[in-house]
């Protein structure tokens, strides 16, 4: 029997992952609030955001960038926007 959570990205009870994807709290949360359906829809997502940033996942950097998107992409705006993208400023 598959352990259910309540996925914030599909916004439906569905089956969660075996186990935490990542060390640390991030990992832990993403355990308890990401479906694997999800996590799945996030690998395909990544491998975009690799190669659309040119991120080598090995370093630091690549892997900082890449955290950063899964924040969003779970928690967040939703973290699929063009690297040459800037928002519109306002001006007041």
């Amino acid at each position: 029997m598959a352990r259910m959570v309540n996925c914030i990205k599909l916004k439906k009870e569905l089956p969660g992952l075996k186990y935490p994807p990542l060390k640390g709290e991030l990992g832990q949360r993403i355990f308890e609030q990401v479906s694997e359906e999800a996590w799945k829809l996030w690998i395909k997502h990544s491998t975009m955001v690799i190669n659309e940033y040119r991120l080598n996942p090995v370093e630091p950097a690549g892997q900082k960038v890449l955290r950063e998107q899964l924040e969003r992409f779970f928690f967040g705006e939703g973290g699929d926007t063009p690297p040459d993208f800037t928002p519109a400023k306002h001006h007041h």
